[in-house]
């Protein structure tokens, strides 16, 4: 027998709908709610409820839910938050499965959606703006939604309804809308996997400042990625008063990177850059690189162009010689096509030249992507007579961009004419700004495929505390440390420095920072300068374990600093940097979700600025990379599979030609402040 289907979401295709708090006047969400749910009364039926009576939008109110002719599946309320207990124990006895809560300013949000549940229903919000399904006609939102094809997910309701209003000026419609408010019980998680099957959804937006189970999250998007539904973030974080607005934990923007990343999804930072992305994504194909050749009819523009271009991550690089005579052929004398390429007024002699151009760069093999800047798209609209000619070099961008699959992108003086409009009807996204084109085009171009997220299984075995410990720890994993012996006293440092080799390193095993508290000295030649180190330290420092340790004494060395924790939502990561005493300084660290394997370690080093230094610098042997990766991905693996364990950091690890040695590590147990 086979199983029984899972009966729909009454958020998506509810048979009847209940708005408590209908009313009248304009200015009241109840209206909204109210004119909105009739929109669909030819899919659902449709009750209104207001204890006061009246009429609303020609109907006459239930008083009460107990009063409709039966049980609604989805009842949405907008009332007084001191009467939401009432009309939520109302809803639960007549048996609804949604409730949608408007309603803010509740006593104790969570304790409402224990009682939800516990009467087998569900709840959006509260403190939610609502939703709206074009699919299936269902609108319960403030506001109006022209029907399209991106899904917008908000934790913020005013955010999400900016999104939803830059989409409609920009002539995109929206498939699906859910404000999800506080997420007392349905998550933006749950709501953004319903999109996964949502048929009308071609692009994502989510806004979120908190993100829950953000691994859940990020397999969820990734599902969304492999059906072919890209994703684009929006989060905030950079600033102190961002991440006190949320009023909730919020990871940094480079962890949120890193789950994009995992999930192959991209972030933004505005909700402007969101919506400029979106019109890409849903007119156009993703460029296959970066490489990016810039077609103008004015040097200045195509200058511009390329700077922007160039800080949006993308590659204006000079095209072949054989390409770029091919391309001045036909143009003025002053033409440059080394790249930006300008036709020095070659397109007012002949719009047809930007047509040949085009063409010739998305044939070439050379380019990943094009992106034509300046007065095209102005020409039929300033001058009447030309506009039939430039509505022909439209369309033979967009047969060259069906052709070759290379994007064409514009950037185009005017904001509105016949020929921009033609050129995003033939998939060619169209923008009022350079900043705004390229900026689109560099995201669009940073999309990668997901890395898929390794299930977490993490041992409670207690650890102990200090440097031996965190030692003893990670080496286990298979990183390497120098030879090094506990030490207690003088007889103990005497018969350790017999078995060692010298120059020594003495250390404080119970002090985490010890540069800043004199727990550390290095080059100690022999055993009796070891052994005044040692007394010194305990006259300061007190009794307790020290550790002797032999030193790195190879040349040409380079630190990086190792570290892994776990953030709240994401739980653990991984971070690499350029490390030694000015690793705090320097900022130069990359994150990614962990644990990782080799590969995706090596991707993290590569993404570093010091990068080069591992590499040969200057001529310099290159430096053993692979086992660095090796010990970055060992110490990814320690943090995921012992929960008893915070964070770890080994700080410095020098680097070799001939492999890797970490010579200091500091673990912080769970529970534990870091010190």
């Amino acid at each position: 027998m086979s199983e029984e289907a899972t009966p729909p979401s009454p958020f998506s295709d509810p048979a009847s709908v209940a708005v408590v708090g209908a009313s009248a006047d304009p200015a009241k969400w109840g209206h909204w709610l109210a004119r909105g749910a009739l929109t669909g009364e030819d899919r659902r039926r449709v009750y209104l409820v207001n204890h006061r009576g009246g009429s609303v939008a020609g109907r006459i109110p239930y008083a009460t839910l107990a009063d409709l002719p039966e049980p609604p599946e989805l009842v949405v309320f907008s009332v007084p938050a001191r009467v939401v207990p009432e009309i939520v124990d109302q809803a639960l006895e007549l048996g609804v499965r949604g409730l949608v809560g408007i309603s803010g300013g509740l006593e104790d949000d969570y304790e409402l959606a224990r009682r939800v549940r516990a009467g087998g229903a569900r709840l959006l919000g509260p403190a939610c703006l609502g939703l709206f399904d074009a699919d299936t006609q269902l609108e319960l939102a403030w506001g109006r939604f022209e029907p399209g094809a991106l899904g917008i997910v908000s934790q913020s309701g005013q955010v999400g309804l900016e999104l939803a209003r830059l989409a409609a000026e920009a002539g995109i419609g929206v498939s699906r809308f859910v404000s999800v408010g506080r997420q007392a019980d349905v998550t933006l998680e749950e709501v953004v996997g319903e999109l996964v099957d949502h048929a009308s959804t071609r692009v994502v937006a989510i806004y979120a400042e908190s993100f829950g189970d953000g691994r859940e999250l990020v397999r969820t998007v990734t599902r969304l990625t492999e059906a072919g539904k890209p994703v684009v973030v929006l989060t905030v974080g950079e600033s102190p008063a961002a991440r006190s607005h949320t009023g909730a934990p919020a990871s940094s923007l480079e962890v949120v990177d890193a789950a994009c990343r995992a999930a192959g999804a991209v972030r933004v930072r505005t909700p402007a850059e969101m919506i400029d992305l979106a019109r890409y994504l849903l007119l156009t194909v993703r460029p296959r690189g970066n490489r990016v050749a810039i077609v103008g009819d004015s040097g200045g523009q195509g200058a511009v162009a390329a700077d922007v271009t160039a800080r949006s991550g993308l590659r204006v690089t000079p095209l072949p010689a054989v390409l770029a005579a091919r391309i001045e052929a036909g143009l003025p004398d002053a033409a440059n096509a080394i790249n930006p390429v300008d036709l020095a007024g070659g397109g007012e002699q002949d719009l047809r030249s930007y047509a040949r151009v085009v063409r010739e760069l998305t044939g070439s093999g050379e380019v990943d992507a094009v992106l034509l800047t300046g007065y095209f798209g102005s020409y039929g609209e300033d001058t009447p007579m030309l506009r039939e000619t430039e509505l022909g070099v439209v369309a033979e961008f967009g047969f060259a961009v069906h052709r070759t699959g290379i994007p064409v992108v514009v950037h185009s003086m005017s904001a509105d004419s016949d020929a921009v409009r033609a050129l995003r009807d033939c998939g060619v996204p169209t923008y009022h700004t350079v900043e705004a084109a390229a900026g689109a085009l560099g995201t669009a171009a940073s999309f990668a495929p997901p890395c898929p997220l390794p299930l977490v299984w993490g041992s409670a075995a207690p650890v102990g505390e200090g440097y031996l410990a965190a030692r003893d720890l990670v080496a286990s994993a298979g990183v390497r440390f120098p030879a090094g012996v506990a030490v207690t006293d003088c007889e103990s440092l005497l018969a350790a420095a017999e078995r060692l080799k010298p120059p020594y390193a003495l250390k404080a095993d119970f002090v985490a920072h010890k540069e800043d508290t004199g727990g550390v000295e290095l080059e100690l030649k022999d055993a009796m300068s070891a052994v005044w180190s040692l007394e010194d330290m305990i006259h300061r420092l007190g009794a307790g374990t020290y550790v002797l340790e032999e030193m790195d004494t190879r040349q040409g060395t380079v630190e990086i600093i190792i570290g892994a924790r776990r953030d709240p939502s994401f739980g653990p990561l991984v971070v690499v940097g350029a490390g030694g005493t000015d690793a705090e300084l320097q900022r130069d660290t990359t994150i990614e979700l962990g644990p990782v394997d080799t590969e995706r370690a090596l991707t993290m080093l590569r993404r570093l600025r010091c990068y080069p230094l591992l590499d040969g610098w200057r001529g310099r042997a290159p430096l053993d990379v692979k086992a660095l990766a090796e010990t970055v991905a060992a110490v990814s693996s320690v943090l995921a599979g012992c929960a008893a364990v915070a964070e770890i950091e080994l700080n410095p690890v020098r680097v070799g030609a001939d492999g890797v040695l970490a010579v200091d590590a500091q673990l912080t147990r769970a529970g534990e402040e870091r010190t």
